[in-house]
């Protein structure tokens, strides 16, 4: 695809079927063509001629994938990372620490908690289940501070 004259490449890892196999749909239905995949190396193999590489829900990957990001841009292509810093316990996410110490650029997105209207930094699970990994949506997770996390 091209956005803004560039063609860009859209990954996401194969697990996430939440909303669509292979389109990545936001909470509020907006959504994007992408490639699933079941490994990070195979971002390399797919990411060819391309000016820009997105990776969606970045924490679901391998631990190749800081290394797959570094060597996508020593290539010269621009790589947007996005994904869950911290687990349902408030934990290092997978793999973004290493993405995030090896990131050029960070942006850190907060939404707004669902309990008192502070930023919220946790991504609250409702349910009692399941380890680090649970896939959910807005039934499963809610935006919350880290004070109402706790109650």
């Amino acid at each position: 695809m091209k956005i803004a004259n560039l063609k860009v490449e859209i990954f996401k890892p194969s697990i996430d079927v939440r909303y669509d196999q292979e389109k990545i749909v936001s909470h509020d239905t907006n959504a994007i063509l992408s490639t699933p995949v079941d490994n990070s190396q195979t971002i390399l193999l797919l990411a060819q001629d391309v000016d820009v590489v997105g990776i969606d829900e970045a924490q679901f990957f391998d631990d190749q994938i800081s290394n797959v990001c570094e060597q996508l841009a020593q290539r010269g292509i621009r790589v947007i990372v996005a994904g869950l810093d911290m687990d349902y316990q408030g934990n290092p996410f997978g793999q973004m620490p290493n993405l995030l110490a090896k990131a050029d650029y960070i942006t850190k997105l907060h939404a707004i908690c669902q309990v008192c209207g502070n930023i919220a930094n946790i991504s609250y699970r409702k349910i009692n289940e399941g380890g680090q990994v649970l896939l959910g949506e807005k039934d499963v997770y809610e935006p919350r501070c880290r004070i109402c996390a706790q109650l």
